[in-house]
């Protein structure tokens, strides 16, 4: 029987760029909790940004932000990563010296930003709606910082990624993280470690999850529980990844909380395994 459902919002449970979550999602998230099932917010954002999505029922889930840096539950931290000073330091001047790169540094409460145009700074305060904090001063950053992200306005290219991954691919982990970013997280962590901080504390067993993602900073935790769903318009890489695909998460917890939690029954009403 399952007893935890992971999923990542970006392109998961927020389709199509949109910055609300839908309405059918937070009855399902209490009717889960009602089956003794936990659900995971699991996500590159910040934690005070995802509590927000998530405010209906932010009390009766528990969240992975920043990559798998932090986990929340309850406001109880159950871990917090960080980046040694110098590096972050490098890792912003690098993004800040870049053309048309525009950088994030993410602490537990806040966004570090410095923005270069009007564009990022609507859309991290008036869009997407983070916690920032705006500096002058690269020396203003005081606080442990567990994620940096590059921000390229018309997408994240080939040429852009390989920049970045032989630039510092040999300090950190380099990973696109939706359609605009690249992610820099310590090299131990990823969304995996926040699931099993959350399978330890519980006592819950890999093939007790399931776990929803459509980017490749979402292939840890895919590759993690034998129950993995890709969305159908991941990329290739993430697609194979995971055990199994879907077009939209809600159907299939829809599903899970008909069967009792029994996936096996999910499994066999409606989902081919792929080949």
């Amino acid at each position: 029987m399952i007893k935890l459902v992971a999923s990542d919002l970006d392109g998961t449970l927020l389709l199509n760029g949109a910055q609300s979550l839908p309405e059918e999602l937070f009855p399902l998230i209490k009717k889960l909790k009602e089956l003794g099932i936990l659900f995971v917010a699991a996500s590159g954002r910040q934690y005070a940004n995802m509590k927000r999505l998530f405010e209906p029922v932010a009390d009766e889930m528990a969240f992975i932000s920043e990559n798998g840096g932090l986990a929340v539950q309850n406001e109880k931290v159950l871990y917090q990563d960080s980046f040694p000073p110098a590096l972050v330091k490098e890792l912003v001047e690098a993004i800040y010296d870049r053309k048309g790169a525009e950088f994030t540094c993410s602490t537990k409460d806040f966004y570090y930003i410095r923005p270069k145009t009007a564009h990022y700074r609507d859309l991290m305060l008036n869009v997407v709606k983070n916690n920032c904090r705006d500096i002058e001063s690269f020396d203003e950053i005081k606080e442990p910082c567990m994620k940096v992200a590059v921000y390229e306005r018309g997408g994240i290219q080939e040429e852009s990624i390989r920049y970045w991954r032989e630039r510092f691919g040999d300090k950190c982990t380099v990973v696109t993280s939706g359609f605009a970013w690249v992610d820099f997280v310590p090299f131990e962590t990823n969304k995996a470690r926040g699931l099993k901080e959350y399978q330890k504390r519980f006592g819950i067993k890999p093939e007790e999850c399931v776990v929803f993602g459509d980017e490749y900073n979402d292939i840890a935790m895919l590759e993690s529980v034998p129950y993995s769903f890709a969305m159908a318009h991941a990329k290739p890489g993430v697609k194979r990844a995971a055990a199994y695909q879907t077009e939209r998460v809600e159907l299939i917890l829809e599903k899970l909380i008909r069967a009792g939690g029994n996936m096996e029954e999910v499994l066999r009403e409606c989902i081919q395994k792929k080949a």
